[in-house]
């Protein structure tokens, strides 16, 4: 739980004209009554970076398509992009894999690896339907077998540390001695738990079971440093938390599991260039294809650093968990609302069901995927309806004011 202090702190900064300077910035932010609250599903471009979208693909044209200039201004563009990206996480830049979005990612670490029938995949039961998907794509392939741990079970246990513990003796329990593999999200996408990453990763390396990591909502929100957490595979978009553009994601693979993967799909990009057996890169590039939308990466870059200009990870971290414990706060006094995770957020992922038999609002009586609509159509607040758990989910941002929240808290106490 955060101090009043705190709360002081950020009423105080909401006020200071450095937030409401950045915020400017944000074409999406200054449309009038707009209250944004879907960075978990996609962020917001600054202007910089829409600039920089539209200026680079005319680039390319004045270069000449497919012209020697046009591609070493590319490979420039595709070398920066990886540098800035490894520097966030302070790892090297030939550990990133360039991928299009947090799926392509996860699917090059679960389809990379040489599955054997009865091998056992282990996931959480929080996991993405995409990830569960793949896993059963895989299954049908090779005939391995899927275990579940139940994180569920987890999202209310006691705080101080011992729902950590709690999940890695889960985690722990579930695996069997065939277990090759452990695919689990950093923070959960429907209940914005955080999960023991590290820990969880050390038990799995003890028994020499690899870690991959659907990182979709944790990249733009954890300060993060993947060498120490030492997961196996770490994949992410930009278009998030990062408000970068659509169509650009990574991959981190931790060197040391490189020769033991192959690439899932086959393109030159991979390739050394000698002939006549082709033979693979040995860096991130070796799970790359072909072209990508090179005029997009500037952007990318930019947004990186207009959040690094307004405080550094760790600060934009303490904010998102300031504000989103301030939300939670405000909707657990509301009569008729539930929050699904009981412990204050670590998260900018706030998620919590309205209780239909109290409330006498007619808008309140729908699904929640009606009211997000109506919220969105007839009020301008932007939020996220999820179909397991049944709830609402707020996406909270560094960018995100009290002003934000109070809005959106007056609007949900109006379904009583």
């Amino acid at each position: 739980m955060i101090s009043s202090a705190a709360f002081s702190d950020t009423l105080k900064r909401d006020r200071d004209i450095d937030i409401l300077t950045h915020r400017s910035h944000f074409p999406a932010l200054g449309i009038e009554n707009r209250t944004y609250f879907n960075y978990g599903g996609q962020g917001v471009l600054c202007g910089a970076a829409l600039d920089a979208i539209a200026k680079n693909f005319h680039h390319i044209e004045e270069l000449g398509c497919f012209s020697n200039a046009a591609g070493d201004w590319m490979m420039a563009e595709y070398e920066a992009t990886k540098a800035a990206i490894a520097q966030e996480f302070q790892v090297s830049p030939s550990t990133i894999t360039l991928t299009e979005n947090t799926t392509v990612g996860c699917n090059i670490a679960l389809w990379a690896l040489d599955w054997q029938q009865g091998d056992r995949l282990l996931l959480s039961d929080c996991e993405h339907p995409g990830i569960i998907a793949s896993a059963v794509q895989i299954q049908k392939r090779f005939g391995i077998k899927i275990d579940y741990f139940p994180l569920t079970n987890t999202r209310n246990s006691s705080a101080n540390g011992k729902d950590d513990e709690l999940v890695c003796e889960l985690l722990v329990q579930h695996l069997q001695p065939k277990t090759r593999m452990v695919m689990l999200s950093h923070v959960c996408w429907n209940t914005g738990q955080v999960l023991p990453l590290k820990a969880i990763t050390k038990a799995c390396h003890d028994r020499h079971v690899l870690v991959a990591v659907d990182a979709a909502q944790s990249v733009g929100v954890l300060p993060l440093n993947l060498e120490d957490i030492a997961a196996d595979f770490y994949a992410f978009t930009t278009h998030k938390w990062w408000c970068a553009p659509l169509g650009l994601g990574a991959l981190y693979i931790r060197p040391e599991v490189f020769d033991e993967i192959e690439p899932v799909f086959v393109g030159w990009r991979g390739l050394t260039g000698k002939n006549p057996i082709p033979q693979w890169r040995k860096d991130g590039a070796k799970f790359e294809v072909a072209s990508s939308t090179y005029a997009l990466y500037e952007a990318l870059r930019i947004a990186i650093a207009h959040a690094n200009a307004w405080g550094t990870q760790q600060q934009r971290y303490e904010r998102i968990c300031q504000l989103s414990q301030l939300l939670w706060q405000k909707l657990n006094a509301l009569p008729h609302i539930s929050c699904v995770r009981q412990l204050p957020p670590e998260s900018g992922l706030v998620s919590f069901t309205i209780d239909k038999e109290l409330s006498k609002n007619a808008i309140a009586q729908k699904p929640h995927a009606l009211i997000a609509k109506h919220l969105e159509f007839e009020h301008q607040i932007y939020i996220r309806a999820l179909p397991a758990p049944d709830c609402l989910r707020a996406s909270v941002h560094y960018l995100t004011t009290t002003s934000d929240i109070d809005r959106l808290v007056s609007m949900i106490e109006t379904f009583a």
